[in-house]
């Protein structure tokens, strides 16, 4: 069986990674709330997930799932993964998918795990899970709270709207889609993006330990400098997998979805959480410091580790899942 990414999949990941490199530097995710968006759109990101006949590509989740990795390479601002993956699936026959997949409808979510609603200030249109029901909320129904959050490029908000009032006309829709799906598919996504930002942050620490100098020797040439980096390394290369497994099982609809999906966010967190650790020890003090880029990959890996689930959560269910102690994975 052959587990090798296909030339358009691996070709996709280029292109994305070509137009970050392009238009989303580290000045632009210092200032800019939506950098490249423009550019990711002409190049179909958003539409990756949509069926064709709302104008979209109709792809899977694993022929996207390298693209969202270098959207977190470059700790890419904007609810990127929410419109591109979660919307698609919570707005399934709607019409208003054509704009989605133009680029023009931004879309935050606040649903499974989530406990607030990210960039939902930017957003056209809010989906807010609640009791179980999701709902599409235009911004002017609802009431925004802004929330203390570690990433300032992610900001955080509590959603609150009349569900009771005006369903289905003025502003708020309750939607029939299944919300599992959509939970499952932004996970993976954000799992996706851990990765892509940890990659980052190894490339970084390694090219610092290259060039930093102490004691007349580069930084790099100590052991345990040398170890340090060397796992984060290890890290990193066993969660890709975990992730790339997880949209296959999405895509499909395998039994074994909600534990890959568990192992997925859980290895990448983990491995995205050691890797801004080693960046800090590796750094030393200045990486505390705006002085460096650093900073931005550092919050970001923390604010998305916690998206959707945290590390422990997603380690209980897939104990629970291994062990047969609770039934199967379950999702909100």
């Amino acid at each position: 069986m052959n587990f090798a990414f296909t030339d358009d999949q691996l070709a996709l990941a280029a292109t994305v990674r070509e137009v970050l490199a392009a238009h989303c530097p580290a000045r632009a995710a210092r200032t800019e709330r939506t950098p490249a968006w423009s550019r990711l759109a002409e190049i179909g990101l958003f539409g990756l997930l949509v069926p064709e006949e709302h104008d979209g590509l109709g792809l899977g989740l694993l022929d996207a799932v390298l693209a969202f990795e270098e959207t977190g390479r470059v700790a890419l601002p904007g609810p990127v993964a929410e419109t591109a993956v979660a919307a698609p699936v919570l707005l399934a026959g709607d019409p208003v998918l054509g704009k989605l997949a133009a680029g023009s409808l931004r879309v935050s979510v606040r649903i499974g795990d989530q406990v607030y609603s990210p960039d939902a200030d930017l957003a056209d249109l809010l989906v807010v899970e609640r009791d179980g029901v999701p709902y599409a909320v235009t911004p002017g129904r609802a009431r925004l709270t802004p929330q203390p959050g570690v990433d300032r490029s992610r900001r955080l908000f509590a959603v609150d709207f009349d569900a009771e009032s005006g369903v289905g006309s003025d502003g708020v829709t309750r939607l029939t889609a299944p919300v599992a799906p959509a939970v499952r598919a932004v996970t993976v996504a954000v799992a996706a993006q851990l990765v892509g930002a940890a990659r980052h942050l190894l490339e970084t620490s390694v090219g610092h330990a290259l060039t930093r100098r102490q004691f007349g020797v580069r930084i790099g040439a100590f052991q345990a400098v040398k170890h340090l980096l060397a796992d984060v390394a290890v890290a990193v290369e066993f969660a890709a997998p975990l992730v790339y497994a997880a949209a296959f099982a999405v895509d499909r609809e395998l039994p074994t979805a909600g534990r890959d999906v568990a192992a997925a966010k859980a290895a990448a967190g983990e491995a995205a959480e050691l890797a801004a650790r080693t960046a800090l020890q590796v750094h030393g003090a200045i990486g505390y410091t705006e002085e460096l880029d650093l900073h931005l990959w550092l919050a970001r890996v923390w604010s998305l580790s916690a998206a959707y689930g945290g590390t422990a959560l997603h380690r209980s269910r897939l104990r629970a899942e291994i062990l047969g102690s609770a039934g199967p994975v379950r999702w909100p």
